[in-house]
């Protein structure tokens, strides 16, 4: 017979897992949002609130994409918010820039 003694179950280190956690990624999302629909208006003027007005829900179907997008990037660099805000705002930016030039040029 084999003397076998009992160990307890112990959670190695490297099993605990970081909390990423997607809030500061929404917020810094839907900021990148305000800060994305205000650039139009610093490089155009008061002229882009009368093209708003016609194109309002393709812009307004971008809020919950930045949000997400935001999201997305805080869980994946795992909290870095100087990271996650950074490349939300470059994603949004152009995401929204890209959505300007199609509806400017159609």
């Amino acid at each position: 017979m084999q003397n076998i003694t009992p160990m307890l179950a112990r959670k190695k280190d490297s099993d605990q897992d970081d909390h990423a956690w997607s809030f500061p990624g929404g917020v810094i999302g839907f900021a990148s949002y305000w800060l994305a629909l205000a650039i139009p208006f610093l490089l155009y003027g008061s002229n882009t609130l009368f093209f708003f007005l016609y194109t309002w829900p393709f812009f307004l179907a971008l809020l919950p994409v930045s949000v997400l997008i935001g999201i997305t990037f805080s869980l994946l660099l795992r909290g870095h918010l100087v990271w996650t805000t950074v490349t939300t705002l470059l994603v949004v930016i152009c995401l929204f820039w890209l959505l300007f030039s199609f509806l400017t040029g159609w």
